[in-house]
């Protein structure tokens, strides 16, 4: 399957909106986004000069969002797969 993507990214107002709408922490968007940690999620909502948010970073995201369990299961084993390794650990838990 192919797909060509014309993608304009989420404004910062827009991603704002979507933290707000999950009840989420800085925190908390920055593990759903894969980021470094709240400080790296200001860097796409706020400042002089916001990032763009990536296709990737948001389909990541969404997909979190919108798929079951078992389909997300099957994504991170064709990940591994193609040779990809992690854990289901909670980075949040020592």
């Amino acid at each position: 399957m192919k797909t060509i993507l014309n993608y304009s990214p989420p404004t910062p107002d827009d991603l704002a909106a979507l933290k707000e709408q999950l009840g989420h922490t800085g925190a908390q968007m920055a593990d759903l986004f894969a980021l470094g940690g709240s400080h790296q999620w200001r860097k796409y909502t706020g400042g002089q000069a916001p990032r763009a948010m990536s296709a990737q970073m948001l389909f990541y995201a969404c997909a979190q969002l919108e798929l079951p369990d078992d389909q997300l299961r099957r994504v991170m084993a064709r990940m591994q797969a193609v040779g990809a390794s992690f854990d289901y650990a909670d980075p949040g838990q020592s």
